[in-house]
């Protein structure tokens, strides 16, 4: 099997510590690694670093490389500029279908944490042995949720199917991508609906099947792209023609489209966590919803439920805190509530074409 780790994104929601040279799952966060780090090191126990490829751009290649040099270079797909994740997606199955079209393989993001990373590598190894039955799948993973999020997708299960390895393994129904919050509250009671956590396996032969029957424009281009891989042409080829895909979310070119035959869900509590914002890092490493969380020199006070990331050389003090969030680096210093996450990508846009555009 192989599997692909997603790693191109920007991160706004974790600014002022991600920034576009510096996107959040380069950062390092937890033990002194990143979250891109720690996401290649979770599947190693049950996959070669041969079979483990890195999708990302071509500005952040050296990091890369320097961040994960066990990873051979030819398995690092750097887009030569940001087209979203429908053509993201689009290029590494082209890519791979051209490498083991009928292989199953995985889909993972960067920027997430596991807590319990045996049963997250038995979700994995399930889904590999569904698609090596059946080649023409898409296998979702969904988390028990365990709370109301308004932030996440949600995905919504059909029938069950039976356990694989201790995996319950269900049909697939249907996607809910940020609900209103009564139906989010409705969700986190029912049990027919888990959290999306964007992960899924399918094979490069049906997913390319997928993008030339809802997206044929798209999919003429990744093929051309997919002729070219692996020969001198390539890197010009893909310069040329990668910029032209359309710029749109895979799951508004595909995942919308697809029939609820088509797809199966993996439904776990292996302690999954979104740290793409602020107030969902600081729940990832809490035990309990009122402990605060901290990083460098911080003396708090008083304080309950907020989180304190100081990454600069001076003591940063917080006296009677309560559901605040404080973020210093060397040139920002962000305070503000955590219900108040959502503005910080507002925020950062507006200083767009600004004195202080340098700093985003």
């Amino acid at each position: 099997m192989k599997i692909v780790v997603f790693a191109g994104g920007v991160g706004t929601r974790l600014w002022p510590l991600s920034r576009k040279n510096t996107p959040k799952q380069f950062e390092k966060i937890i033990d002194e690694k990143s979250t891109l780090q720690l996401t290649v090191e979770r599947i190693l126990p049950i996959c070669n670093t041969k079979d483990i490829y890195i999708s990302s751009g071509e500005r952040y290649k050296e990091i890369l490389f320097s961040q994960l040099p066990q990873i051979p270079k030819e398995n690092f797909i750097l887009e030569p500029e940001m087209r979203d994740v429908g053509a993201a997606v689009g290029l590494i199955a082209a890519i791979l279908n051209k490498v083991s079209k009928d292989e199953p393989f995985m889909i993972l993001w960067s920027d997430h944490l596991v807590k319990d990373e045996d049963l997250f590598r038995k979700v994995i190894s399930a889904s590999e042995k569904i698609l090596q039955k059946d080649k023409n799948k898409i296998v979702f993973v969904g988390q028990s949720s365990r709370f109301a999020s308004q932030n996440l997708g949600w995905i919504e299960i059909g029938s069950a199917m039976g356990d694989i390895d201790g995996v319950s393994l269900y049909t697939f129904k249907s996607f809910h991508y940020r609900p209103e919050p009564e139906v989010a509250e409705k969700f986190h009671s029912d049990p027919k609906h888990f959290w999306n956590t964007g992960y899924f396996g399918t094979t490069p032969s049906f997913l390319l099947s997928l993008y030339e029957k809802f997206a044929p424009e798209m999919q003429i281009i990744l093929q051309k792209i997919q002729e070219a891989w692996g020969k001198e042409a390539y890197e010009k080829t893909l310069g040329e023609l990668f910029p032209k895909l359309e710029k749109i979310s895979f799951d508004n070119l595909i995942l919308e489209k697809i029939d609820q035959k088509d797809g199966y869900v993996i439904g776990a509590d292996f302690g999954w966590s979104d740290v793409g914002a602020w107030e969902a890092l600081k729940e990832a490493l809490s035990t309990a919803k009122d402990e605060n969380v901290t990083r460098g020199k911080v003396l708090l006070e008083n304080s309950k439920d907020s989180l304190v990331f100081n990454y600069t050389e001076q003591l940063s003090v917080g006296i009677d805190l309560s559901e605040m969030l404080v973020i210093n680096t060397d040139d920002v210093l962000l305070v503000c509530p955590k219900n108040s996450v959502p503005k910080i990508k507002k925020l950062v846009e507006s200083l767009t074409g600004s004195p202080h555009e340098n700093l985003t």
